[in-house]
């Protein structure tokens, strides 16, 4: 007999999956301001130097493995949030969040409209191609938004260039607080160092990018997590 669980059990079955496997990488000063980054379609591991990156320029970061949270409907990254706001390591405050690929997805799609809780959104080479209603995405962005692509990008023809494009058309229309950055001639995952993808150049400006965004957002401490 097959069972079936209610909506919530089965939401919370893959919330607590997701916040299993994540990994924490505390700053070297020993307390930082949270930083979530929800990793490609590659896995939590090959996203692991991102994560060690990002905690050595300061933040208490958190690593989740974005295939763990497909159809969660925001539920895993929520929690993830959640959690890292307790984290001894963490400074008070709103969050950061990071994804890529897949993650990025996630991360544009569930985690831009909570300004209660996310300071700032970086998004690389994010999964755009599920988002039909793209004015209607836009509409609900309340954070500021990076957003780092390649214009050669055309893996699964999941991540476009085109519907980046779109994406930061329509942001420009409803002045919604999202920055597009084009980096001509990169492909998917081209900040992986290892992968045949690899594009030093590009990936040199999408750290930078990403350490002066997440500093302009995250440098002082928030009163309201």
């Amino acid at each position: 007999m097959v069972r079936i669980l209610p909506l919530g059990l089965f939401l919370a079955s893959i919330v607590a999956a997701s916040l299993a496997h994540a990994q924490e990488f505390p700053p070297a000063a020993g307390k930082g301001r949270a930083v979530i980054v929800d990793s490609g379609k590659l896995g939590a591991s090959a996203y692991e130097p991102a994560a060690k990156r990002i905690a050595g320029m300061g933040y208490d970061v958190f690593l989740l493995n974005s295939a763990d949270m497909i159809g969660d409907r925001g539920a895993g990254l929520k929690a993830a949030i959640d959690k890292a706001q307790q984290s001894p390591h963490a400074l008070p405050g709103k969050v950061g969040m990071v994804g890529f690929s897949l993650g990025g997805g996630q991360v544009l799609g569930y985690t831009s409209p909570w300004a209660d809780q996310v300071a700032v959104v970086v998004v690389m080479y994010p999964l755009t191609s599920l988002y039909k209603d793209i004015p209607g995405l836009v509409g609900r962005i309340k954070v500021p938004v990076l957003m780092l692509a390649g214009d050669a990008d055309t893996y699964e023809n999941c991540c476009r260039i085109e519907t980046a494009r779109a994406i930061a058309a329509a942001a420009r229309d409803q002045h919604a607080p999202l920055e597009l950055v084009e980096y001509a001639g990169a492909n998917h995952d081209f900040i992986i160092e290892g992968m045949m993808t690899y594009k030093a150049k590009a990936a040199a400006d999408a750290w930078a990018r990403t350490e002066a965004k997440l500093k302009e957002f995250l440098s002082e401490p928030s009163t309201s997590p």
